[in-house]
């Protein structure tokens, strides 16, 4: 079982990150608040902690191998008990998991079901299985913190990322739209000094099209 996976950044898409190794290319599926730590790391050398899974059913004649990857073994540990509630599963977990672990694990502790229904693909009668089964399992992860960054830049680049997602998400564009966004503002790689200024860069794109 493979449950770490270390080498180059070289791409990151809405779902997954490729990281090369030698002569090989691993894809390796990513929830959002992993993604958007990610983004300023693009051909460095990262870690992330795993998760094997075989993607299909009885019903379909492919089963497919996959691994899924976070930034620390909390976050992984945290998004096995989320997908063990019944009716989430991995892909719909992946999915919902646009904001960190810590804000996630605060919510059900503190048994904010209004606030789990609004994570994508969680509705109402799933947010009360989620709150009826991990409450009392959450409590160490509200007490988490970002760990496994490598400056106070790339810290910095993540908040403005994460902000700027969050800005445009209120501004009505769907979470798809943000993250296309977002990343063709980054596509030059250009470092921005906070949320509006990369809101700015944002819209001047959307303005040449």
């Amino acid at each position: 079982m493979i449950t770490k996976i270390t080498g180059t950044l070289k791409a990151l898409s809405m779902e997954h990150a490729i990281l090369e190794i030698g002569a090989f290319e691993y894809e390796v599926l990513i929830p959002e608040f992993t993604r958007l730590h990610l983004q300023p790391e693009t051909r460095k050398t990262v870690s992330l902690h795993t998760i094997e899974y075989i993607e299909g059913g009885q019903m379909q004649s492919r089963m497919t191998p996959r691994l899924i990857g976070f930034l620390t073994e909390a976050e992984r540990e945290f998004f096995e008990l989320f997908c063990s509630v019944d009716g989430v599963g991995v892909k719909k977990a992946l999915r919902a998991m646009i904001r960190p672990v810590r804000e996630v694990a605060a919510a059900i502790e503190e048994k904010d079901e209004k606030w789990l229904s609004s994570l994508p693909g969680i509705g109402a009668a799933t947010a009360e299985r989620i709150v009826a089964k991990l409450r009392r399992k959450v409590p160490k992860f509200t007490l988490m913190v970002d760990r496994n960054i490598p400056s106070a830049a790339a810290d910095t680049q993540r908040d403005v990322v994460s902000e700027a997602y969050e800005a445009l998400l209120a501004l009505g564009h769907n979470e798809s739209e943000a993250r296309k966004l977002i990343d063709a503002a980054h596509a030059d790689k250009k470092k921005y000094k906070d949320a509006t200024e990369l809101l700015y860069a944002v819209y001047q794109q959307v303005g040449r099209k």
